[in-house]
C-alpha cells in the first residue's frame, strides 16, 4: 500500500524513475524501523516506545517511601559478613553472597545433584485459541516425576517463559479460584508458561516435597520445593522455543513462598514475582507459617498440630534455631541482587515490608543498580485484577 501511494505521488510531481526507486527504498526502510519501534521483534521482545509505556506504569512501585527509610536496624546487616567484617568491594560482596547461600543451605540441608539433562515428556495436547496447552511430565526430584502443563503461544519464534507454582498445576491454567490463572494470562501475553504444583502431597495435607522420604527428610521441605523448581527450569530451558536466559517464576501464598525460595536459591531465574507469601518471619500471622513441618520446621510424623506457635504447641525442627540465632528472610532476598523481583503484597505483606526490602535495595545500590526491587500492595490476601496486571507488566518489562 505504501509503495503504491508513493508511486502515485511521484508520477504526479514528475520525478524520474531512478529517483522514484530510491525514494521508495528509503520510505520502506523508514516504515520498517517505525514498526520495530512500536511493536515487537521476531523473538517477541518489546522495544523502545512500548517499554517506556510499561515502565511509566510500574515505576512508582520501585520507590522506597520516605516513611520506611533508615529503619530495620534489628535485621542482620547484609553488607557485613557473619563474623562482622564489612563488605567493601564487589569482590567482597561475591564472597558474602556465597557465605549467605552456603550458610542457609548448610542449615536447611544440601540439595541432591540438579537434574540438568532431562527434557519435558509430552502426554497430551489441547488446542486453545491463542496458545497450545500440553500436559507434560518430568523428574523434579531424583526419584519422583511430576505432571504439569506447558502453555505455548502460537506466534512463531523464541519466547521468554515463566514457571508458575502452587498446590496443584491446574489453578494457574484457569481451572481454579479467580485471579490465580497466572500461567494462562501470561501465555495470552506471549510467554511460554510451565505450571507445576504439589498435587498429590497437597491432597494428603502434606503439601511439600520430602527427600529422601517423609520419614527422614534430609532437606527442609521448602528448600526441596526450590530444588524442584530449579529442575523445572532445566527441563523448560531445553524446550526449543524458550529463551533460557529469560525464564522467570511466580507464585501466590504457598506458591509465593515457593517462588521466593526458588528464585533466591537458584540464580538462573532471571526475575520473580512473589505474591503475598510473608517475606519476613512473623510468629503472630497464621499464614506466615514457616514453622510448619512442610516449610522450615520439618520433623518426623506425628506432626505438631497446625497453627500458631504456643507453649503447648511449639515449633520444632530448624525454625526455632533460625529465630533464636537471628536469621531472617531478608538474607535470602539479597541473593536476588541484581536480578529484579516484585512483591505483590496483600494482607501478609503490607507496606511495612518496605523495611526489609530496603536492605536489598541498599545491596543493589552498592552493586551499581537501581530499580531492581518493587512492591505493590492490596488489602486482601487474594490477588486481584490490578495486582495481577502489574505483575504481568513487570514480566513484560524485564523478560521481553
Amino acid at each position: 500500500m505504501y509503495k503504491r501511494n508513493l508511486n502515485h505521488l511521484c508520477k504526479r510531481v514528475a520525478i524520474d524513475v531512478d529517483t522514484r526507486s530510491i525514494l521508495i527504498i528509503v520510505f520502506c526502510l523508514v516504515v520498517t524501523n517505525i514498526s520495530c519501534v512500536l511493536g515487537q521483534d521476531k523473538n517477541g521482545s518489546i522495544v523502545a516506545n512500548e517499554k517506556e509505556i510499561i515502565w511509566k506504569k510500574i515505576a512508582p512501585y520501585f520507590v522506597l517511601p520516605d516513611s520506611f527509610k533508615n529503619k530495620g536496624n534489628d535485621l542482620r546487616p547484609l553488607t557485613n559478613f557473619y563474623g562482622g567484617k564489612k563488605v567493601k568491594s564487589i569482590h567482597d560482596w561475591d564472597a558474602r553472597k556465597r557465605e549467605i547461600k552456603s550458610q542457609w543451605n548448610a542449615m536447611m540441608g544440601e540439595w541432591p545433584p540438579l537434574l540438568k539433562d532431562q527434557q519435558l515428556i509430552f502426554i497430551d495436547t489441547t488446542e486453545k485459541e491463542r496458545y497450545v496447552q500440553y500436559k507434560v511430565r518430568f523428574y523434579w526430584t531424583p526419584d519422583e516425576e511430576t505432571i504439569g502443563y506447558l502453555l505455548v503461544p502460537k506466534n512463531k519464534g523464541k519466547k521468554p517463559a515463566v514457571i508458575t507454582v502452587f498446590y496443584e498445576p491446574e489453578t494457574a491454567i484457569g481451572e481454579g479460584k479467580p485471579h490465580r490463572d497466572f500461567a494462562l494470562q501470561l501465555a495470552e501475553r506471549g510467554f511460554i508458561t510451565l505450571s507445576i504444583g504439589t498435587k498429590e502431597a497437597s491432597r494428603k495435607q502434606e503439601f511439600s516435597l520430602y527427600y529422601p522420604s517423609i520419614h527422614d527428610a534430609a532437606v527442609q521441605p521448602l528448600s526441596m520445593l526450590a530444588y524442584a523448581a530449579a529442575n523445572a527450569w532445566y527441563a523448560l530451558a531445553k524446550f526449543p522455543e524458550v529463551i533460557p536466559e529469560k525464564i522467570g517464576i511466580m507464585g501466590h501464598s504457598f506458591g509465593g513462598k515457593w517462588a521466593m525460595f526458588a528464585s533466591c536459591l537458584f540464580d538462573k531465574f532471571a526475575c520473580a514475582v512473589w505474591s503475598d507469601p510473608g517475606i519476613l518471619f512473623q510468629q503472630d500471622r497464621e499464614s506466615i507459617n514457616y514453622w510448619e513441618p512442610w516449610y522450615l520446621g520439618y520433623h518426623p510424623k506425628p506432626w505438631r498440630k497446625r497453627g500458631l506457635i504456643t507453649a503447648g504447641n511449639p515449633a520444632r525442627g530448624l525454625y526455632p534455631k533460625l529465630i533464636k540465632e537471628g536469621y531472617n528472610l531478608h538474607e535470602l532476598h539479597a541473593l536476588m541482587a541484581p536480578r529484579p523481583f516484585l512483591v505483590s503484597g496483600g494482607a501478609e505483606d503490607p507496606p511495612t515490608r518496605w523495611i526489609p526490602l530496603s536492605k536489598t535495595m541498599e545491596v543493589n545500590e552498592f552493586l551499581g543498580y537501581k530499580n531492581r526491587v518493587a512492591m505493590t500492595n492490596r488489602l486482601k490476601h487474594e490477588p486481584n485484577d490490578e495486582s495481577n496486571e502489574l505483575a504481568y507488566l513487570f514480566f513484560e518489562y524485564f523478560l521481553k
